[in-house]
């Protein structure tokens, strides 16, 4: 990757090949500037941005999105030439400013090829974070403590959504790893500029602490295994301060190659009582019991803040959640020697979803409580009637109002449906 500042667009560039990690490591020490993209380093910034892209920086800072100010990409036309094309968001062709718009939030493999981004007034991440790495021993929980922590958790972020506070900005991962994995894990960070108790980031790490693992959940000890995606940090059960660039590498980790499926779900409210019921239930308390795969797992990431109140409009329409869910379920590859049965763990993720969203359809519809999936999770069983019962489509879940808008783009700029794929933008004359 080759980042570097444009003079004529006056704004950074960076190559669709690059990784969230090469961003953070190359980009912040020429700019001081950062993506508030993901959490895991390995991820391709192309499909990330091009599906809204949000991380540790998203409360304070919004959507990788909401900074992007040009796309260059190259399309197919009706007589089967290629053009390269840079669309900006002040662009005074509509056609190239639809292009731009598609690009922020309406996912990847859709429109074209995309070869370049460049982002304007980036902002600069914070020079220090305070970050804390805990977990629970799932033995001493019962239900009604699991229940005590879904409830605080959810609270906590339904009532801080001001990103002008460090509370506002907390970011935080709950992972509700299966019984299998013996522990759930809690990984928060806030941007302090000191460990001073009197420090308003040490203030704010010290409530939420004080509201999630307080005396009414079960005793917590230092992280000593990776939680999902994210590192364990032994050493930061008592928060510690940290440069930013050394935070975010110490979370991450690029994993094994291994296969996976994930699941989403925006929330506008906390859990409710069938919700954490049913996460309860089938976290191998009373379903899947015998279910013994320790990379099973239900994350719980804070939302909202700064990303609920974007500068531009963008393709990108959950814009009023308080926490993002991610089900994730890994195993080992066929060619590995202990593959194990993938029907089991699809099973697993297909019935704990369905469970959980089983007042709706199975599905987290647009309504009152929930907002629907991200598209960068992209999950094939919301376009299946045996998985999604509601009367809601898998673009409405994904793209709400904006799925005409960018149908229209789809076939202004793809008009021969050449990027195409199980759940791609559909032209107008495909409904």
């Amino acid at each position: 990757m080759r980042d570097r500042y444009d003079p004529d667009l006056e704004a950074w560039c960076v190559q669709a090949g690059a990784t969230n990690w090469h961003a953070y490591s190359h980009l912040y020490p020429l700019s001081g500037k950062a993506l508030p993209g993901g959490s895991c380093y390995s991820v391709g910034l192309g499909g990330h941005i091009t599906g809204g892209g949000y991380g540790l920086l998203s409360r304070q800072s919004g959507l990788t999105v909401d900074y992007l100010y040009a796309v260059e990409v190259a399309v197919v036309n009706a007589d089967r030439t290629v053009d390269l094309v840079v669309a900006t968001r002040d662009d005074p062709d509509p056609d190239r400013r639809d292009l731009w718009w598609a690009h922020t939030g309406g996912g990847g493999g859709n429109f074209g090829v995309v070869t370049r981004f460049w982002f304007r007034d980036l902002p600069a991440p914070p020079e220090r974070v305070l970050i804390t790495a805990r977990a629970w021993k799932w033995p001493d929980f019962t239900k009604e403590s699991f229940t005590r922590l879904l409830n605080a958790y959810g609270e906590y972020f339904a009532d801080h959504q001001d990103p002008a506070t460090p509370a506002g900005r907390l970011f935080t991962l709950l992972t509700l790893n299966h019984r299998a994995n013996g522990e759930i894990g809690l990984i928060a960070q806030v941007d302090a500029d000191s460990d001073a108790e009197d420090d308003p980031g040490v203030a704010a790490m010290r409530a939420f602490l004080k509201k999630v693992d307080g005396d009414r959940v079960p005793d917590s000890h230092p992280m000593w295994s990776s939680a999902a995606e994210h590192a364990a940090i032994p050493g930061a059960y008592k928060p510690r301060l940290m440069p930013w660039l050394t935070a975010t590498q110490a979370l991450n980790s690029s994993g094994e190659n291994r296969c996976g499926k994930y699941k989403s779900a925006y929330l506008r409210k906390p859990f409710t009582k069938r919700q954490i019921t049913a996460m309860w239930d089938y976290l191998g308390n009373t379903h899947f019991e015998n279910y013994d795969n320790k990379e099973a797992v239900i994350q719980i990431d804070s939302y909202g803040s700064a990303v609920n109140d974007p500068p531009h409009d963008t393709a990108s329409p959950q814009r009023d959640s308080i926490l993002k869910m991610q089900y994730q379920v890994y195993w080992q590859r066929p060619s590995d020697d202990d593959a194990g049965d993938e029907a089991k763990h699809l099973a697993w993720i297909r019935e704990t979803y369905r469970a959980t969203f089983a007042a709706t359809g199975g599905v987290p519809v647009i309504g009152e409580n929930t907002d629907g999936c991200y598209v960068n999770y992209p999950d094939t069983d919301l376009s299946d009637a045996d998985w999604n019962t509601s009367d809601q489509s898998w673009h409405k879940l994904y793209y709400k109002d904006a799925y005409t808008r960018l149908q229209r783009v789809k076939a202004r700029w793809d008009p021969l449906n050449i990027f195409q794929h199980a759940q791609s933008i559909r032209p107008p004359a495909d409904i």
